[in-house]
């Protein structure tokens, strides 16, 4: 996506804690769910507005997780889970169960970014949005 391969380590990007994961989670998740809709969706950018707001919402990332948990091998769990058990404010109208499976999600999503896992970030991308049989262009 952005980094060179050269500045990619699945080491050091492991080693790092979960929220600072789940901060570029939260982009690379964000340019993901866009470019998703820009392939797949013919829609003025309100609406793509809307739609890219529903999917990156924590409620839909929640729901992400689950259909992608079972998909994951034990290094990716274990960087959800660190992500997921992370230190958060949650706000008041907020479930906080969903708002930390939302961080784990992001915290996962940042960390195959950062490690350079870009084939496996799309892999488990497409996994949350449609099944096989519906893939876009």
């Amino acid at each position: 996506m952005l980094l060179s391969s050269d500045q990619r380590d699945a080491d050091a990007a492991f080693e790092l804690d979960g929220l600072t994961l789940a901060y570029m989670g939260d982009a690379v998740y964000e340019i993901l769910v866009r470019d998703y809709l820009l392939r797949c969706h013919r829609a003025k950018p309100g609406a793509l507005h809307r739609m890219a707001t529903e999917m990156v919402a924590a409620g839909a990332q929640f729901e992400a997780y689950k259909r992608i948990a079972p998909l994951l091998n034990e290094r990716e769990q274990a960087v959800f889970t660190r992500g997921r058990n992370s230190k958060t404010s949650v706000k008041k109208q907020s479930n906080p169960i969903v708002h930390c499976h939302a961080t784990g999600l992001e915290a996962l999503f940042g960390y195959l970014y950062l490690a350079g896992e870009e084939e496996r970030l799309r892999a488990l991308f497409a996994a949350v949005v449609a099944p096989p049989e519906e893939k876009c262009t």
